[in-house]
């Protein structure tokens, strides 16, 4: 199971270039789908199966979503493909806390926003990749 954040980076990466050899990764986050990463916890294994893993890649092409493994946190199946300049109009609700920070996406085929919850270690590429999205620098603390 990959654990470091370089590791899952790469593992990324690959997935990227076996989809498209052209098109490089600029910056990529772990985000967890769902409510509360706290309250699902509480829950146990019935509150994680509220929760859907996404690894969410900026590219030079698209903004990439790809599903990730519960089991061995590798990329599996790319759910979306976007142009950038759509995302960036889809994502809103923007907050940062110490452990989990969050922002809403409005994927294709979704009538309400999803709920993406980032934990702490991927914060400085959350920002990075919002900024480059939304046009809006995130408040630091």
């Amino acid at each position: 199971m990959a654990i470091k954040k370089a590791t899952i980076q790469r593992q990324v990466a690959e997935a990227l270039a076996q989809a498209n050899p052209t098109d490089r990764p600029i910056v990529t986050i772990q985000a967890i789908a769902g409510p509360s990463v706290w309250l699902m916890s509480m829950l146990g294994i019935i509150g994680q199966a509220f929760l859907t893993y996404y690894f969410i890649t900026l590219t030079e092409q698209s903004v990439v979503i790809h599903k990730a493994s519960r089991m061995s946190n590798r990329p599996q199946e790319i759910a979306f493909a976007l142009p950038p300049a759509q995302v960036g109009a889809m994502i809103g609700d923007v907050r940062r806390n110490t452990i989990w920070s969050s922002f809403r996406v409005l994927l294709p085929g979704q009538t309400q926003p999803t709920r993406m919850n980032v934990h702490r270690i991927w914060r400085g590429e959350m920002d990075h990749l919002l900024g480059l999205l939304t046009g809006q620098q995130t408040p630091t603390r």
